[in-house]
C-alpha cells in the first residue's frame, strides 16, 4: 500500500512539473514588408520572388506573413510607405524595383534588415560600403545596368553599322540614370559614336525629346533602366517607332510593349534569388555579412515587328544571338 502511495506521489510531482500545453508560447511568425514604387505586388518579376520563397518552404499565413507597401507609381511617396512598414515592425523589408525603393527603406530604418532585388550600383548609390562587405542592415542583388550601357550601344552599332550618332534618354534627377548616362559617354567615345543627351524631367518632355533626336538625324536611341521610364514604356515604344529611331532598352518589358530591342539581366532570376537572402536573414544571418550578388543570366530580346515599322533589317548575325525573337 505504501508503495502504491509513493508511486502515486511521484507521478503527481512529475505531472505538476510539466507545464500545461496551453501555457506554451506560440511560435512567432515573421513578417516580411514588401516595398515597391509600383501599384501591384504581382507580375512576372514579383511572382518569381514569391515562387522563390515557396521553393524554400515559406507559406503565407503558416510560417510567414506579408505586409505590402506600394507607392502606387508615385516615387515621392516611397518614404511614407517605407515608414509605414517600419511602424508595423516587420522583421525584414524587401525593396523591389530599383534604387529608389532601396534608398527609401534605408532612410526609414537602421535596424530592420533590408534586401534589395535589383539596384544598378549599390555602392555609388550609398546603399552599401562594398559589394563583398555591405555593412549596415542592407544587402541584395545588383543588376549592373549602368555597366551594360556600353554593350547596348555596341548592339545598336552592330544592328546598323552606318549609325554615327546615338541619343540617350535620361533624367538627371535619378541617380541610376545619371550613372547610365556617364557610362554611355565613355562607351560612345570608344565606339566612335557621337552622343546626344536627351534630358527629360517628366512624361510631358518625351515628345520634344524624341523630335530633337529625329531632327538631328540621330537614328539610334538608348533608354536606360528606370522605374520612371518603365511606367511609360508603351508610350516610349510608340514614339520610337513614330520617329523611326532604332532603340535599345534594358528591360524586355519595353520590347513586349512594342520596342525594338532590349539587353540586360534576367530580372525574374534576380527576384527569385532575392528570396534566398530573406531565408538566410530569417535564419539568423546579418545583412552586413551577406555579399551583394550580381546577375548570372542575361537576355537579348528582338522585336521584328518594330524593326519592320521603322524600315530596319536586323543583320543575321545579330538576330542569331537573340534569346527571344518576336515576329
Amino acid at each position: 500500500m505504501k508503495r502504491k502511495i509513493t508511486v502515486f506521489a511521484l507521478c503527481a510531482m512529475l505531472f505538476a512539473l510539466c507545464p500545461p500545453v496551453s501555457a506554451q508560447q506560440p511560435t512567432k511568425v515573421p513578417r516580411l514588408g514588401y516595398l515597391s514604387g509600383g501599384s501591384s505586388h504581382t507580375g512576372t518579376n514579383p511572382n518569381a520572388f514569391w515562387q522563390g520563397l515557396r521553393e524554400l518552404g515559406y507559406v503565407e499565413g503558416k510560417n510567414i506573413r506579408f505586409e505590402y507597401g506600394l507607392a502606387e507609381r508615385k516615387l515621392d511617396g516611397l518614404p511614407v510607405v517605407a515608414a509605414k512598414l517600419v511602424g508595423l515592425k516587420v522583421d525584414i523589408i524587401v525593396a523591389v524595383g530599383g534604387t529608389e525603393p532601396a534608398l527609401a527603406a534605408k532612410q526609414a530604418t537602421k535596424t530592420i534588415p533590408i534586401v534589395f532585388t535589383s539596384v544598378s550600383d549599390p555602392v555609388s548609390a550609398g546603399l552599401v560600403e562594398s559589394l563583398a562587405r555591405p555593412g549596415g542592415n542592407i544587402t541584395g542583388l545588383s543588376n549592373i545596368n549602368a555597366e551594360l550601357s556600353g554593350k547596348r550601344l555596341e548592339l545598336l552599332k552592330e544592328t546598323n553599322p552606318k549609325f554615327s550618332r546615338v541619343a540617350v534618354l535620361w533624367n538627371p534627377e535619378y541617380p541610376a540614370l545619371a550613372l547610365a548616362f556617364k557610362e554611355s559617354q565613355a562607351a560612345a567615345q570608344a565606339l566612335g559614336l557621337q552622343l546626344q543627351s536627351l534630358e527629360v524631367r517628366g512624361p510631358e518632355d518625351f515628345e520634344s525629346a524624341f523630335k530633337a533626336a529625329a531632327d538631328r538625324h540621330t537614328g539610334a536611341l538608348y533608354v536606360p533602366a528606370s522605374q520612371f521610364f518603365n511606367r511609360h514604356r508603351a508610350k516610349l515604344a510608340e514614339l520610337a517607332v513614330k520617329n523611326r529611331l532604332s532603340t535599345i532598352y534594358s528591360d524586355r518589358d519595353f520590347v513586349e510593349a512594342g520596342g525594338l530591342m532590349s539587353y540586360g539581366p534576367s530580372l525574374a532570376d534576380l527576384y527569385r534569388r532575392a528570396a534566398t537572402y530573406v531565408d538566410k536573414i530569417l535564419k539568423g544571418a546579418k545583412p552586413a555579412d551577406l555579399p551583394v550578388e550580381q546577375p548570372i543570366k542575361f537576355e537579348f530580346i528582338i522585336n521584328l515587328k518594330a524593326a519592320k515599322q521603322i524600315g530596319l533589317t536586323i543583320p543575321p548575325n545579330v538576330l542569331a544571338r537573340g534569346d527571344k525573337v518576336i515576329r
